[in-house]
């Protein structure tokens, strides 16, 4: 294929996802790769949309988020609104992230405890028994 245009598959190798991936996301009006006959050729556009897509999953936003966040690139506005709204999203994922992550932290602390007082109480029964 030339630079301008991409395959299916030299997509799913250019950015590790599945053929089934891609058509999910051109099911759900994220990615518009143009159709010759049964053939998918994905432009530039298509490729720095599903960077921008790959990305959102990876930071947690929903489909939904990351489709609002693509259709703002289209105001006349040099993006000043997509990148107002990505950063309000971001700064709104980053604080349930810190909250998840206090969570997982307290989790751990006590899954420790536990396991302390297991092996504690498996220490004295093991002491306790009498020797064979």
């Amino acid at each position: 294929m030339t630079e301008d245009v991409m395959s299916i598959r030299e997509m799913c190798e250019a950015f590790a996802v599945t053929p089934r991936t891609l058509r999910f996301y051109e099911s759900k009006e994220l990615l518009f790769p143009i159709r010759k006959g049964q053939k998918r050729l994905f432009t530039r556009r298509d490729r720095a949309r599903l960077k921008l897509i790959l990305r959102g999953k990876r930071f947690g936003f929903s489909l939904e988020d990351i489709r609002q966040l693509l259709d703002l690139y289209d105001i006349d506005d040099q993006q000043r609104t997509q990148m107002e709204r990505t950063i309000e999203l971001a700064r709104e994922r980053l604080a349930e992230m810190r909250h998840q992550h206090a969570e997982l932290e307290a989790a751990i602390h006590e899954l420790n405890q536990q396991i302390s007082v297991g092996e504690r109480v498996l220490a004295e029964k093991i002491g306790n028994q009498p020797a064979a």
